[in-house]
């Protein structure tokens, strides 16, 4: 297989695993749609700097890790179901509203930026893609290892500008609609959050398996 059907064959993986919704769909389409679209892409944001990681963390040597440390990987998945819950359930004690988003929003982009880049590197699809598909398009023979993943990591980030910053978008102009419907908004919130302790707990589940 030449270098470029290799870059192909990734893509098309990696699309595939974006948008595919989990946790980090979930968190943008959150955020865009409380906090409007400028939080939507902070947690965009966020979440390629975490996709970036995960790049690295390939380039590292992935096989290696769970070759000599297989207990490494069911520790991430109990982190990352329990940030997930951490999440679920501090969405399903508050009382979302839609409002407006200038002035002292900025903390909250911040914040936003900040939780996304922790969610994306507690994901457990972006460990379990990393762990199953790294490993076998970061080879020698297409040259310097380091070289490949900076591609590779190229690759990641735009993908998720692209899906996540097109929910984002997307999310916002659903926002003008629910604005005038707080208890609509309310219950998307709730939802949003039983949502994420859902997928924590099936995280957990197969971590224990």
């Amino acid at each position: 297989m030449t270098y470029s059907a290799n870059l192909w064959l990734f893509l098309t993986l990696l699309f595939g695993i974006v948008v595919i919704p989990g946790m980090d769909m979930l968190f943008v389409l959150t955020n865009a749609l409380t906090g409007g679209r400028r939080a939507g892409l902070a947690a965009t944001a966020g979440i390629m700097v975490g996709g970036a990681a995960h790049t690295l963390f390939g380039a590292l040597g992935v096989s290696l890790i769970v070759g000599l440390a297989p207990r490494v990987f069911t520790v991430l998945l109990y982190a990352g179901a329990a940030y997930m819950a951490w999440i679920g359930l501090t969405l399903l004690r508050s009382s979302i509203s839609l409002g407006t988003v200038d002035g002292p929003g900025a903390r909250s982009h911040w914040i936003a930026f900040r939780q996304g880049a922790v969610t994306c590197l507690l994901n457990p699809k972006a460990y379990l893609f990393v762990l199953a598909v790294y490993p076998q398009f970061l080879l020698p023979r297409y040259g310097a290892i380091w070289a490949q993943a900076l591609v590779m990591g190229l690759m990641t980030v735009l993908v998720q500008l692209a899906v996540y910053g097109g929910l984002a978008l997307a999310a916002d102009g659903a926002r003008t609609v629910l604005v005038a419907s707080p208890r609509v908004t309310a219950w998307i919130g709730r939802g949003a959050g039983l949502l994420f302790v859902l997928v924590a707990a099936a995280t957990a589940l197969r971590a224990s398996l």
